[in-house]
């Protein structure tokens, strides 16, 4: 089979031919359809100082199951976030963080919706919003973000910003349900709006100072970002506000009840039509290069994806 790999701090990626995988007790093999590139991914291949398996969101259909594997069986059809590595014609699954995929949906939908929406409803639940409340979501168009915007949209905000790197993003996160749209330089300037509630941040570093600033007293910020920042505690305690972290993989090992309902929920309103997941392009194993500028860049507008 074929898998992407790197050897050094920064890439290049190539492809290479590896073994087939054995799936160990309680594992899928995986035959990936669609495979879901991410940030924090991008961000290892740049920044780690060791090369990594290249995993992430995958969906496919299960070729074989290991041992004391009850929940799925070959010819299924499964998504879920694969910890070794994903970019490959096949990839091993741990059933524990597996989820099937319904009839009406695609393996591309499949990959687009679970993992990015389970981190965009996980943050939206940690904010633990009120019907009515204002909300800010950063990285607005991005792949958790654009689900984040319907989300709010969908459990009773009464006002929707966006905030993107570049105005030419507008109307895509207007078209998502987004009530106003501003670019991250106006953030901090005087005048770019009222007040909100509570702030689901993907973006951190120097972001974080005036995503705090715009938040009412008592306002919560959710940051789910890899790109680190700091933040003033004078800041919090003048204006009694929160920040909570918040990281889906503890979540997924260890509230795998929490885990599940909130893919139940996904899969619901996806049935529903109140959420629907974008893809911005889909990029062939060969062309794991240019989907990762895709997100490097900042210029997705929704998921990429990889098909094998």
């Amino acid at each position: 089979m074929r898998r992407v790999r790197y050897e050094s701090t920064g890439g290049p990626l190539f492809l290479e031919e590896a073994p087939l995988p054995v799936p160990g007790p309680g594992e899928l093999l995986v035959r990936t359809e669609a495979i879901g590139v991410t940030l924090p991914v991008v961000r290892k291949v740049t920044e780690a100082a060791e090369p990594i398996p290249l995993g992430g969101e995958i969906a496919g259909e299960v070729a074989a199951v290991g041992h004391g594997v009850t929940r799925f069986r070959a010819g299924e059809r499964v998504t879920g976030l694969c910890f070794g590595h994903g970019y490959a014609d096949f990839a091993v699954l741990q059933e524990g963080v597996a989820s099937p995929v319904p009839d009406s949906a695609s393996a591309v939908d499949a990959v687009a919706l679970v993992r990015s929406g389970l981190v965009a409803l996980g943050a939206l639940d940690a904010a633990r919003p009120e019907p009515g409340e204002a909300a800010l979501i950063t990285a607005a168009a991005s792949g958790v973000g654009h689900l984040a915007v319907q989300l709010a949209r969908a459990r009773g905000a009464g006002r929707v910003v966006g905030a993107v790197s570049d105005p030419v993003k507008g109307d895509f996160v207007r078209a998502l349900g987004a009530d106003k749209v501003i670019t991250y330089d106006r953030l901090d300037r005087p005048g770019w709006g009222d007040p909100v509630d509570y702030v689901l941040d993907a973006v951190g570093g120097e972001l974080l100072t005036p995503a705090v600033a715009a938040l009412v007293p008592g306002g919560r910020l959710v940051a789910y970002s890899s790109g680190g920042g700091t933040i003033q505690a004078y800041d919090l305690l003048v204006g009694a506000k929160s920040v909570i972290g918040f990281q889906m993989a503890r979540i997924a090992r260890g509230r795998p009840e929490l885990y599940e309902r909130w893919r139940q929920e996904l899969w619901r309103l996806f049935a529903e039509g109140a959420l629907k997941p974008a893809v911005h392009g889909e990029f062939a194993l060969t062309d794991t290069a240019e989907a990762h500028q895709a997100i490097e860049s900042r210029s997705n507008l929704g998921k990429v994806v990889l098909r094998p």
